[in-house]
């Protein structure tokens, strides 16, 4: 039996909305046009379901442990923000399966390419410093919700730092600052970058399957 509700992927926008768009929507298309359709799809959804959820716990919080729940969600919005980047989309494998063209199946890859080479998150992480943060900080949140290999949660830095790699501390209100000033520098791009629009397009039509 078919399914009456309608399937939400950016507030009360659906999936037909998206297959509308999309029927119009490719690389090169005006700029204007990619520009709503990033702020209606891309930040609507990132505002909805990560940014906004993210602000509550931040302004009501008692820095007596919401900082786990911050940086959890947090770590699910970066992998999302690679994989749009890069149009991806998510697949688990099983036995003698491969991937198929612009599918991942392991987020690690993702979530180091994204704190190496995006910036502002370049300017303080190198390859080893990610790779670490994934396993200690991702990773322990995400599957038994603690960090590990003595990562801490602190609410912010004095310097503006993201992390202290030297005490394993991430200082999640800069870490969001920092995510906040990627996402704004994306949006800005996308209407004009025919790479970004490309990879936009596979990774919402991926959503939308």
């Amino acid at each position: 039996m078919k399914n009456k509700h309608p399937d939400y992927i950016a507030g009360w926008k659906t999936i037909e909305d998206w297959k509308h768009v999309s029927e119009q929507l490719n690389a090169g298309a005006n700029a204007e046009f990619w520009q709503s359709v990033a702020e209606e799809f891309f930040l609507a959804r990132l505002n909805l379901r990560y940014l906004d959820p993210i602000q509550i716990l931040q302004e009501n919080g008692t820095f007596q442990g919401e900082g786990f729940s911050i940086v959890a969600i947090q770590c699910t919005l970066l992998e999302f923000l690679e994989s749009t980047v890069q149009g991806l989309e998510y697949r688990f494998l099983r036995g003698g399966e491969v991937l198929g063209p612009y599918e991942y199946s392991s987020s690690s890859n993702l979530f180091v390419n994204f704190l190496t080479s995006r910036i502002p998150f370049s300017s303080e992480f190198n390859t080893n410093l990610a790779h670490d943060f994934y396993i200690g900080v991702r990773c322990g949140l995400l599957h038994e919700a603690r960090t590990k290999n003595g990562w801490r949660i602190w609410a912010k830095d004095s310097a503006d730092r993201m992390v202290n790699s030297g005490d394993r501390i991430v200082f999640r209100d800069n870490f969001q600052a920092a995510l906040l000033k990627f996402i704004s520098a994306y949006i800005a791009e996308l209407p004009y970058n025919l790479e970004y629009q490309k990879a936009f397009i596979r990774k919402f039509d991926s959503l939308c399957k």
